[in-house]
């Protein structure tokens, strides 16, 4: 016997379909109430190096909302692929290259379609500032102009004391740590928010993330 067709605008789960193309929009604009950063649906994008802290936060911080949150982990969408996985510390090349860009597309969808459904998102992964085109651009092409990106950059120490602390593939050398947080510290002067939580624990770290959104939806920055 044929199925009776799902209600126009949802399937059969009562989810609402993604609409082609809708991505999350701006922020509301200054003049209207800003809505409270702990309650509102927010796509928000942590940028970082490794061992900055950004999954540990991420994850707190979408565990303790008081709305509906959900942590997408570029690393574990990547770590999906199993037979053929490209390990970047095995050495850079168009195949590590190709699969970070898909775990990128699809994170971005993810997000969007948790946003569609009423459901926050927070998003981690290691942005340049001197690769614009796949980095910061990448995300908001993904998911939308209204994502609000927030740098998370502890001092160099920390960053090699939390790294050396890593297991498998997510641990990287001391000599690559120091590269990686160097460029990062591009992020200084583009008008990023930038979260220096060398002295911060999680909770901490996650409570200035609350103030840090609230002044972004408050008075959008131009990124």
């Amino acid at each position: 016997m044929p199925h009776a067709p799902a209600p126009s605008g949802h399937d059969a789960t009562g989810h609402v379909p993604l609409p082609p193309g809708g991505p999350v929009g701006t922020p509301a604009p200054p003049s209207a109430p800003a809505p409270d950063a702990t309650a509102a649906t927010l796509a928000v994008l942590l940028i970082g190096p490794a061992g900055a802290g950004k999954t540990s936060v991420a994850k707190y911080w979408a565990d303790h909302r008081r709305v509906p949150t959900a942590h997408i982990s570029l690393d574990d969408v990547r770590e999906w692929v199993r037979s053929g996985f490209a390990d970047p510390q095995s050495g850079w090349n168009e195949n590590s290259e190709a699969q970070y860009r898909l775990a990128r597309r699809t994170c971005g969808f993810a997000a969007r379609n948790f946003l569609a459904n009423g459901i926050s998102c927070i998003l981690d992964d290691a942005v340049f500032p001197d690769r614009p085109v796949v980095g910061l651009g990448g995300w908001k092409r993904h998911v939308g102009p209204g994502l609000l990106p927030v740098v998370l950059l502890p001092g160099l120490d920390i960053v090699l004391e939390r790294n050396a602390e890593r297991t498998g593939n997510r641990r990287l050398t001391d000599e690559e740590v120091a590269r990686i947080h160097g460029r990062m510290a591009g992020w200084y002067g583009s008008g990023l928010p930038i979260i220096d939580n060398s002295q911060l624990d999680i909770p901490g770290t996650a409570r200035v993330l609350d103030e840090v959104l609230a002044r972004a939806i408050a008075s959008p920055p131009s990124w």
